[in-house]
């Protein structure tokens, strides 16, 4: 099977596309920019906010991956109305160039809590980049995972960024609502499998997957794992919500600031699933890889 995939450079991107060539399939990577990608990996240039960009890069292959994707975590440059010119936009001409390309496999990933009317522009245009996928003409699946952790990944320095920003320099770590927000960390090896079940097998056309980890953390059980790993002491205190939002909203407006209004709001709602799919290709959650293992501290 000849598959794009768009974003192949990027983090889980580039893991996918090993796994991909491994299976042995003809693959190739599209990114912003030419980039250097894996061994028996072709490259393309396409941005997918412009259709005309992405056109002649989807020719030619029987399934196309959408992996690209703004982080949640950090306030795009260009502001939020970034979510829905990357996320809706850039999967509209996805589909429509994978449609009139005559692919059949459309792989779409997607994130938990994705919602049209959801709170934050981040979930909001994952919401609407799956209304457009499940109403297209190809044999689709969405993928809605947890925070994804492993080599090259974000979410572990995220939460150093964090201190940084709210107590630098100092052994105190204010964590907004005393970091109750949950996650369902995924190892990148633990995914990129389903991602390639999915492709591979007709099983799985027109199902909406949500998948996490072993187990489900909060920030501070986070946070206090990644600064182990470091053996560096911390000590938590809470940050009242009511203050990291007046903070973020306050600090969102400085330029060059990475965070704003919108992540205040991710940080109100959990990010873990209802019933975890890994299931559905042969993964038994409780033996996949935890970010303590991970980490080195287990």
């Amino acid at each position: 099977m000849k598959v794009l995939v768009a974003g192949g450079t990027g983090f889980i991107g580039s893991y996918l596309c090993r796994a991909l060539v491994n299976d042995d399939h003809e693959v190739t990577a599209m990114s912003r920019s030419p980039a250097e990608t894996p061994e028996g990996v072709d490259s393309a240039v396409g941005d997918v906010t412009a259709y005309d960009s992405v056109e002649p890069a989807v020719e030619g292959h029987d399934a196309v991956v959408n992996l690209v994707a703004l982080s949640p975590l950090f306030e795009p440059k260009g502001g939020n109305v970034m979510h829905d010119r990357v996320h809706r936009a850039g999967t509209e001409n996805l589909v429509r160039a994978a449609e009139e390309a005559g692919a059949d496999r459309f792989l779409q990933m997607s994130a938990l809590g994705a919602d049209p009317d959801g709170d934050t522009a981040y979930i909001r245009s994952k919401g609407e980049a799956e209304e457009i996928v499940r109403s297209s003409d190809l044999d689709w699946t969405v993928f809605r995972p947890s925070v994804v952790f492993g080599e090259g990944g974000e979410f572990v320095s995220f939460t150093k960024r964090l201190k940084g920003m709210f107590a630098p320099g100092v052994p105190l770590y204010p964590l907004p609502g005393g970091g109750k927000t949950r996650f369902q960390p995924i190892h990148v090896e633990d995914l990129v499998p389903m991602l390639a079940a999915a492709l591979e097998s007709d099983e799985h056309v027109g199902e909406v997957y949500e998948v996490g980890g072993p187990e489900t953390l909060t920030l501070r059980e986070v946070t206090n794992l990644v600064y182990e790993a470091e053996r560096k002491g911390i000590t938590i205190v809470p940050l009242p919500m009511p203050l990291a939002r007046i903070g973020l909203t306050v600090l969102g407006a400085v330029p060059g600031f990475p965070m704003g209004g919108d992540q205040y709001r991710s940080l109100k709602f959990d990010n873990t699933t209802a019933d975890n799919d890994a299931g559905a290709f042969g993964f038994d959650p409780s033996e996949m890889t935890t970010l303590a293992a991970y980490l080195g501290v287990e």
